[in-house]
């Protein structure tokens, strides 16, 4: 029998690699009594890298998307599932059925949550967002805790469990020992009116530097962890997380062609196929290929050459052009060059159809 060739461009999983993060992760907020999302957003859902990180003990599995949710209960992935995105409307009545604690920004999402459990008989809690600074979802957090308290009392079927924050991935505002102080004191005075302790979520991969540093103020006790398990990097706060893996997750892409060509166009100029206006140095003539992957199927400025010499220097939809002149490698049609990514890379890779995705263990 003939084996099917290869197909690129393509995502060598690593799922080993994957499951020791969690492993490593899990131990970490668990010594310290902080419960751990595992968020797979990242992966679209994927059943294999949910299954591995409840295996290596995290708590719940955190999705943004409703219909990746049903394909991880479709391919028998075990709960507790977190609805990371505040939900829509629209999608309350099915998302009730599946979810198991859902976070919320407004009253109005949150009384229709508590009615559809009502209507279902089951056991729902919220979350209540509170935005500290990054200008994403929450309720501001001067108006947080009259705001929470109204909704709280209202509540007949669903619970209010907790408070959280989500920082970082808007404004690019990084936790500090300052505004997790603020979460918690709404928290101690929420629980102080509710007569009962809370879930304080305190971010997200970017918050693990505070934890490692001791900086972390008592009283956050939920974590909600994807990029830091899935790739072993912090985007937000810049940084490869020491104690983590970051073979996780490899791109490879096939050479479609090889050539010596100057290194600025010739001719007039406008803009590329995105509108952007490119800028190019001279560096006279260079040696360069072209990868079959583009735009459609990454972020370019995310691919990092595990190849020491490349240079990735654009892309269109579907042609990667890397730059090779200073590599020692001489490459030759069909060649295949592989690439750390990172989270954005990971995340347009992960969504690409177009993208084999292969699982591994080492």
């Amino acid at each position: 029998m003939i084996k099917p060739a290869a197909r690129y461009p393509r995502l060598i999983i690593n799922l080993s690699a994957i499951t020791e993060n969690a492993s490593k992760v899990a131990q970490f907020c668990h010594s310290r009594g902080i419960e751990l999302v595992g968020v797979t957003k990242l992966s679209l859902g994927n059943p294999a890298i949910a299954k591995v990180m409840k295996s290596a003990g995290v708590d719940k599995i955190g999705e943004s998307r409703l219909k990746n949710i049903i394909n991880l209960y479709q391919n028998g992935v075990p709960g507790p599932f977190q609805l990371l995105r505040i939900p829509m409307l629209s999608e309350i009545p099915q998302a009730v059925r599946l979810v198991d604690e859902f976070l919320v920004s407004m009253p109005e999402a949150a009384f229709e949550i508590d009615k559809q459990a009502g209507e279902l008989d089951k056991n729902v809690s919220i979350i209540y967002m509170i935005d500290v600074g990054d200008l994403r979802e929450g309720v501001w957090f001067e108006h947080a805790v009259d705001e929470i308290l109204s909704v709280a009392v209202k509540l007949k079927h669903a619970i209010l469990r907790g408070i959280g924050t989500n920082v970082g991935c808007y404004g690019g505002v990084l936790p500090t020992k300052e505004n997790m102080t603020m979460l918690v004191e709404i928290g101690k005075e929420l629980e102080s009116k509710l007569g009962y302790e809370l879930v304080i979520s305190g971010g997200s991969t970017v918050t693990l530097a505070l934890l490692e540093n001791g900086a972390l103020p008592e009283g956050i006790n939920q974590f909600r962890v994807g990029e830091g398990i899935i790739l072993g990097t912090d985007a937000t706060g810049d940084r490869d997380i020491p104690y983590l893996r970051q073979d996780t997750v490899i791109l490879e892409a096939e050479v479609i062609e090889v050539d010596y060509k100057p290194s600025v166009p010739v001719g007039e100029l406008g803009k590329d196929a995105f509108g952007r206006t490119p800028h190019f140095e001279d560096k006279g003539y260079r040696k360069r290929i072209i990868l079959a992957v583009g735009e459609q199927d990454v972020k370019p400025d995310g691919l990092i050459p595990l190849e020491k010499g490349l240079h990735v220097l654009h892309a269109s939809s579907d042609h990667l052009i890397v730059d090779t002149t200073e590599s020692t490698e001489t490459f030759k049609l069909g060649d295949i060059v592989r690439f750390r990514i990172s989270y954005g890379c990971a995340l347009r890779a992960f969504t690409s159809p177009y993208v084999e995705k292969v699982f591994i263990e080492d």
